[in-house]
């Protein structure tokens, strides 16, 4: 619209400047004032262009991040089964060691370093049992008194009950060890849970901010665009009454001409016409004075129009407007 509206002001202004006698004084500042209003109109279609550039980035990458967040948000609800799965069994196995381990102690605590010799022999049951042995022999085979069989079978209890109580105790030790293998493995397990969850929460985040900064960008975007529209589209109704105005500028001149020549051949072959024609003029005197009065109200919008200041609805009309239509 912008070009033919451009063409078409340059064929009005050759065909009416053609004789070298514009009768419009105005039509010089009407043809600049469309010169800016295209510029105006133009560079706001240039911005268009580059705002929907700009839009079309953005809301690629919009698209992009929210495929990221929707594949971490999968990712991250895979791990949250993870954990209700293995989560219970690492602290029912938790609970299981710490029972283990206090049974452990209470067997300790029998095995008191009160009731034998030493650490080594309390750990080590082959001398125990070596020791056993050899009581039951100085029992069966020497020559004791009823003092020192006594004494001999008494220790022989003794150890006999150490040698059980270390017997349950390596049970249970390897039974322990076993169990805190096992929860070893399934901690490393939990704490990968744990340390992945963190990680795509804080993804997550992340990326829900930087959408958030995006969407604002567009919605911006969007906004400048809106009002860029309606000032071109603002632009292209001012093109219009200045094309209007153009075209009867025009008519008038080609208009007025025609009616000149007709005057000429009218006077100098009927006599009758010279009363029409005083009537005319009388009618002609009359739409001056109005003319003269739409006239000085017409000049104030062209100086306003002439010194770039921007033009009301009403201006216009009074300059681009015909002065007998309303």
């Amino acid at each position: 619209m912008v070009r033919d509206s451009d063409n078409g002001g340059s064929a009005i202004l050759t065909a009416t400047t053609s004789n070298g006698n514009t009768e419009d004084p105005n039509l010089k500042t009407l043809l600049e004032f469309k010169k800016a209003v295209v510029e105006e109109q133009k560079t706001g279609e240039t911005k268009i262009d580059e705002i929907n550039r700009q839009l079309e980035g953005v809301k690629n990458q919009i698209d992009a991040e929210r495929m990221q967040l929707d594949g971490l948000r999968s990712k991250l609800k895979q791990v949250n089964n993870e954990k209700d799965a293995e989560y219970p069994k690492f602290v029912e196995l938790r609970n299981n060691l710490i029972e283990a381990k206090n049974q452990m102690r209470s067997l300790d605590d029998k095995v008191s370093p009160a009731a034998i010799r030493s650490r080594k022999e309390r750990s080590d049951v082959h001398s125990l049992n070596k020791a056993l042995d050899q009581i039951e022999r100085d029992i069966q085979t020497k020559k004791l008194s009823k003092d020192e069989e006594r004494k001999l079978v008494a220790r022989s209890k003794e150890i006999a009950t150490k040698l059980h109580a270390l017997k349950i105790r390596d049970k249970k030790r390897s039974k322990y060890d076993t169990m805190s293998t096992q929860y070893d493995h399934l901690k490393g397990q939990v704490n990968q849970i744990f340390r992945l969850k963190e990680e795509y929460g804080s993804n997550i985040g992340r990326l829900k901010e930087s959408l958030d900064i995006l969407i604002n960008q567009r919605e911006s975007l969007y906004e400048e665009r809106r009002k860029v529209i309606h000032m071109v589209r603002e632009a292209g109704a001012k093109l219009e009454m200045i094309e209007t105005q153009l075209n009867a500028i025009a008519f008038k001149k080609s208009r007025m001409q025609a009616a000149e020549f007709r005057h000429k051949r009218q006077k100098e072959t009927d006599d009758r016409r010279v009363a029409r024609q005083e009537a005319i003029q009388e009618r002609a005197k009359k739409d001056k004075d109005y003319q003269d009065r739409w006239n000085v109200l017409k000049e104030a919008a062209l100086k306003k129009m002439s010194s770039g200041e921007k033009l009301t609805f009403d201006e216009m009309k009074l300059i681009f407007g015909d002065s007998g239509s309303d």
